[in-house]
């Protein structure tokens, strides 16, 4: 039986930063990896001088173009099944809050928590993922499109009876699990990383990468970590470490 991962993501990229060598090892095993993408980032900064005019600022085309980014990246990981929620455009990247963009009446922060998470659920239930992947509570950072994005991963989850177990990516990489702390699972990407090299450069107007290092549009390098580390939200206990599926029976 064909083990389904679906993963749920805020922005083109996110998906590429923090689980891109994860969904490359699944779908390299023969897993049926399906990404969720929320937003299309309009507000994301451009890293290109020459791109710049496409902003939110300018002529607005940043979402279209992040989209054929988002394309190549999936491509380079192995992705087939690619979702953006409610179709491409229904939401648009939030900003920050306090932001001018939090208060588009499109965005996804603002908008109607049942009606996305009513929409999620139609891709699951379509897909029929085994293990769901999105972020903490948190968002990892705090962005509202990420607490939203797990907001309605967590409601959408609750009503698809194949899903067995969500797990939240450790913001930062996170720390090793403990006894003491949330069962976790840690998936090593060393063979992934041309790949996972691959699709961050796919996000050029966002990242810039000069490898074992890559920067967002702050400058500030940080290093493609050889591991994505997952903290388990629900379900049973992984009967592995190291596999997301790990101890789940098929038939």
């Amino acid at each position: 039986m064909t083990r389904r991962l679906l993963l749920v993501h805020a922005h083109p990229d996110d998906e590429s930063i923090t689980t891109g060598g994860t969904m490359a090892a699944y779908a390299a095993s023969g897993a049926e990896v399906t990404l969720v993408t929320c937003t299309l980032g309009e507000e994301g900064e451009i890293i290109p001088r020459g791109l710049d005019q496409l902003g939110s600022w300018a002529a607005d085309q940043l979402g279209g173009y992040r989209a054929g980014e988002l394309a190549l990246a999936l491509r380079s990981l192995g992705v087939t099944f690619h979702y953006f929620l409610g179709g491409i455009g229904r939401w648009r990247d939030s900003g920050m809050a306090g932001t001018p963009a939090a208060g588009h009446p499109r965005a996804f922060a603002g908008g109607s928590l049942a009606e996305q998470a009513a929409q999620l659920a139609e891709i699951v239930e379509q897909r029929r993922p085994e293990v769901i992947v999105t972020y903490d509570s948190s968002g990892g950072y705090g962005h509202p499109d990420h607490i939203r994005a797990h907001e309605i991963t967590m409601a959408a989850a609750r009503t698809v009876a194949s899903v067995r177990r969500v797990f939240h990516i450790a913001s930062g990489g996170g720390a090793v699990p403990t006894p003491d702390g949330p069962a976790g699972t840690v998936i090593d990407i060393r063979a992934q990383l041309p790949a996972k090299i691959a699709a961050l450069r796919a996000h050029a107007t966002q990242i810039t990468v000069n490898p074992p290092m890559f920067a967002l549009s702050n400058g500030v390098p940080q290093r493609i970590a050889e591991t994505e580390r997952y903290f388990l939200a629900h379900g049973p206990v992984a009967g592995s470490e190291t596999d997301l599926f790990g101890g789940l029976e098929f038939d």
